[in-house]
């Protein structure tokens, strides 16, 4: 057993969020596992808006991957965790998970490649020790729970 839970934040399902179908748009399963699971991961890591402002660097996304799991409609408390997969000097691969709270089914998956951004040059630039640092302490908090299905996965038509 991990000796400390996966970074975790909530949300509810907002009435703007909602399509015709009367459930959550895909669309705004993005817009949710932006601004508010890696929002407040990257405040967790001590990289988020304070730290642009303070240091004029942040971190763009490179690259990101939804799987829609289960339906969500509006209002449903979320749960979103996320886990620190990888990093080196200037990228983090991190991958969120969402789950209906009171329900405790999986609703959906984002996989996320960043790279940190110095914001006057607008090109890439590398983290500090410390924060490296302190991206281990999450890599290795992560890797006690196993890599998460779904990483790295490819999207095709089985055959």
């Amino acid at each position: 057993m991990p000796d400390h839970p996966l970074f975790t934040t909530h949300a509810s399902v907002q009435p703007e969020w909602i399509d015709y179908n009367g459930h959550m748009n895909m669309g705004f399963y993005l817009v949710a596992f932006d601004q508010v699971a890696t929002d407040r991961f990257f405040d967790y890591l001590g990289i988020g808006l304070e730290h642009k402002q303070a240091v004029g660097n942040s971190t763009f996304s490179l690259a990101a991957n939804i799987d829609f799991i289960g339906e969500l409609m509006e209002g449903d408390p979320l749960r979103f965790t996320t886990q620190l997969v990888d990093y080196d000097h200037k990228r983090l691969h991190f991958f969120h998970q969402l789950y209906h709270e009171d329900k405790g089914y999986l609703a959906a998956t984002n996989e996320n490649l960043g790279m940190y951004i110095d914001m006057q040059t607008r090109r890439s630039t590398s983290f500090s020790e410390p924060q490296m640092a302190r991206f281990q302490q999450e890599l290795e908090l992560g890797q006690q729970y196993g890599k998460p299905d779904g990483v790295g996965r490819q999207l095709g038509i089985r055959r």
